[in-house]
């Protein structure tokens, strides 16, 4: 047995109709027609693929709320990836006015270079071998094959048209992909590079000042902001989140950065610091409260560990931060993506 699926798409090409198999979610049915829709980590967290259900019903499997709140599931809101149909549906992804579009690729790279940034982190820079040209825009993401391992999805760290695509990989516990590349990648390895992917990107067009908060290796997408924003003359105001000093990484490429750029300001803070400390310490969310009494004008990108991200957006829109101005890209391990 089987529902049909109507979808709404301002593009002609991918609206339609689709059959829905028993069981299976509204985002799977969608892309397995081949049609393309707006998604990141179908798991439920990140929040990519919420959609208006304008008729039907559908059961929905756990979720994160930081992906789609009780305000909006009560507005009849649905994440399409957790979304599983009981009856014929209708429905329309939200409308993404400042959307980035580019067109998806499939790279066959080589690793370049390899710098150990940390203790547990490695900047990765891969050449370009064949599929490009890769364009994207600052803030997005692809999913990265090496050699023999499952994909997954890395945050490119350079602004685009940079000499090297620019990875920042931090070793997960238990994690295999990781592991491998702090312990076994070399120079001229070959990575395959599918995308770009992600909604969690540098808007152009806002021209007021800007918060960009960032917790461990989750500085890749927000360095990439900073490099493409910085011309623009707005105010940047960056928090890196760290727990210790050992944590701490490429702070002398932002410190040279502000010392060119007077609209930057780079500050570090520490959660767990193991010692005495002249740095700022706690959370990043109290140490913009501690900065800011409210956030009228300002746009914001938050990249890093789920409860670092969760409990920042919740800050940031308590000093009047609207939410559409917070642009957060939540890093989920495996075992989260599982258990949301």
């Amino acid at each position: 047995m089987s529902y049909k699926i109507s979808l709404k798409m301002t593009d002609a090409a991918t609206a339609g109709e689709f059959e829905n198999p028993m069981g299976r979610t509204i985002l799977e049915s969608v892309l397995a027609a081949g049609a393309d829709y707006p998604h990141g980590c179908r798991a439920g967290n990140c929040g990519a693929c919420k959609s208006h259900l304008i008729s039907g019903e559908v059961e929905m499997s756990p979720y994160s709320e930081f992906a789609l709140s009780n305000e909006e599931k009560a507005r009849g809101l649905i994440l399409a990836c957790r979304a599983v149909p009981w009856s014929d549906c209708e429905i329309e992804p939200i409308a993404v006015e400042d959307a980035a579009v580019h067109a998806s690729r499939r790279l066959e790279c080589r690793v370049a270079e390899i710098e150990a940034a940390t203790h547990d982190i490695r900047i990765v820079r891969l050449d370009i071998l064949s599929g490009g040209p890769f364009d994207y825009t600052a803030g997005q993401y692809a999913e990265l094959t090496f050699d023999g391992l499952p994909p997954r999805d890395f945050s490119m760290a350079a602004a685009p048209g940079a000499d090297h695509l620019e990875f920042h990989v931090r070793r997960v516990a238990g994690g295999t992909v990781t592991t491998h590349v702090l312990e076994n990648l070399s120079v001229g390895d070959p990575v395959r590079v599918s995308g770009p992917m992600g909604t969690a990107h540098y808007r152009a067009g806002h021209k007021g000042p800007m918060l960009l908060l960032a917790g461990g290796s989750g500085l890749a997408p927000i360095k990439a902001i900073i490099e493409a924003a910085l011309a623009g003359g707005q105010g940047l105001f960056v928090y890196f989140g760290a727990r210790d000093e050992r944590d701490i990484y490429l702070e002398s490429h932002f410190q040279d950065l502000a010392a060119r750029h007077g609209n930057l300001k780079f500050t570090v803070v520490l959660s767990e610091p193991d010692g005495p400390t002249m740095r700022r310490t706690g959370f990043l969310a109290d140490a913009v409260g501690a900065d800011f009494t409210g956030l009228d004008g300002f746009k914001a990108y938050l990249a890093g560990p789920p409860v670092m991200v969760e409990s920042a957006t919740e800050a940031l829109t308590g000093l009047g931060l609207a939410r559409r101005d917070c642009h957060a890209d939540a890093f989920y391990t495996e075992p989260e993506k599982s258990n949301p």
